[in-house]
């Protein structure tokens, strides 16, 4: 089998990488801690970091004393580098957030979605619009945004165009990127499941830190998962792995909005929650949104004998679907997030950890921690703006500048 030839170019990519990497989530550092950390040569650190400082995507942070010698330099990523925005596409509303290099929150906004206008070209607008005025609000220039990231519902098929799968918003193939381009947004675009994106943001940032085996589970109105495998996130063949909402639970279970029965999203999904308490009582949860009924249903929990049975009965589908997660990956951390998934978690998660522990292999039970999310709410669109800075961390280079004049779009990249 051939050999591919490593060029000089390559190496200069991966030394780029590695510097860039060490500091955005190690920094700051000295020109000597990046040496002995990554295994470069002084003399290499040296002209890469030179180069990195001329290009303003590395900045001074201060002196630290040495053994005998001059103060060193430290160094970090400059946040004010450029501007990351992140969206998070659900099935009742859009997120959009613009961030700093460092991922600090510069401005949020929300579009709502009816059941009706989950159409693409509903979808596109509202993110479009959610751009302009996150970008506006921040006294940004649009010239000056890496690039977007977009968590999305459904399956993402990764390809030379990026292609959207997600049934249960009426979504068939849906080139997105190509749709936001043709709507006007000139910045590189990077596309991903949302329970990935939510995964990479808790891997980098929250609950999942440190850990090189980890399940970040979300539940929504959906539920998926990110697996992560020695430190990245495992996809599949056609990058559709994760979907543990449809995994089945109940042979010949309950119906599902993917068109099977029995899936677990059929019996912990909000939607399905909400539906299995309307069932039992015979009248709606009050609340004009999803969240406002599912944030009802766990309120009225203490006075209400068939609210806490459902709630129960969700936190025992929930315990032995995490039970089986832990059968099949083995991680040594879950983590539970999502709005739904949260507000759960928040009251039932003794019992969602008593449940998983009678449901999963004791060994590897007692090997693996079932905690929540950090990044609350956020996360999706949070994950989904570490889409441009993964690709920037990868490519040691900003992804404006790798194809001119048209920008570059992009699959969503793996967790670091």
């Amino acid at each position: 089998m051939a050999t591919k030839r490593t060029t000089v170019r390559d190496l200069r990519r991966h030394n780029r990488s590695l510097l860039l990497s060490k500091l955005y989530f190690d920094g700051p550092l000295s020109r000597h801690e990046l040496s002995q950390l990554t295994g470069l040569s002084a003399a290499t650190v040296s002209n890469v970091t030179a180069e990195l400082g001329e290009e303003r995507l590395i900045t001074e942070a201060g002196l630290v004393e040495s053994d005998g010698g001059r103060p060193r330099v430290l160094l970090r990523v400059d946040p004010a580098y450029g501007y990351v925005a992140g969206v998070d596409i659900g099935e009742t509303g859009v997120r959009v957030e613009l961030f700093d290099l460092a991922m600090q929150r510069l401005a949020t906004v929300e579009h709502e979605l009816s059941p009706a206008r989950t159409e693409p070209a509903a979808v596109v607008a509202a993110v479009v619009s959610g751009l302009r005025e996150v970008i506006a609000s921040a006294g940004a220039e649009e010239s000056a945004v890496i690039g977007v990231g977009v968590g999305v519902p459904g399956t993402v098929e990764q390809g030379e165009r990026v292609l959207v799968h997600a049934p249960t918003v009426g979504w068939d193939s849906v080139a997105l990127a190509d749709d936001l381009r043709a709507a006007g947004i000139e910045l590189p675009v990077f596309v991903d499941n949302g329970a990935k994106t939510q995964g990479q943001a808790e891997m980098w940032f929250g609950a999942g830190r440190g850990a090189r085996h980890a399940v970040i589970v979300l539940i929504g109105s959906g539920v998926g998962a990110a697996v992560i495998a020695d430190g990245a996130t495992y996809r599949g063949s056609t990058s559709s792995a994760g979907e543990w909402g449809h995994t089945t639970i109940v042979y010949g279970g309950q119906a599902c909005r993917c068109g099977s029965h029995g899936c677990l999203e059929a019996y912990i999904g909000a939607e399905a929650v909400l539906a299995r308490y309307r069932r039992a009582r015979g009248k709606p949860v009050p609340g004009e949104t999803e969240q406002d009924q599912f944030a009802a249903l766990l309120a009225s929990a203490d006075r209400s004998k068939s609210a806490q049975k459902v709630l129960e009965e969700t936190a025992g589908y929930l315990g032995a679907g995490i039970a089986n997660l832990i059968n099949l990956f083995n991680p040594e951390r879950i983590v539970v997030g999502g709005w739904a998934g949260l507000a759960l978690g928040e009251r039932l998660l003794p019992l969602i950890r008593s449940t998983a522990s009678a449901h999963a292999l004791s060994h590897p039970f007692g090997e693996t921690t079932i905690q929540l999310g950090y990044l609350g709410l956020d996360a999706v669109a949070t994950g989904a703006a570490t889409l441009p800075v993964a690709d920037l961390l990868e490519q040691g280079a900003d992804p404006r500048l790798l194809v001119k004049p048209a920008p570059v779009i992009r699959s969503g990249a793996g967790a670091a």
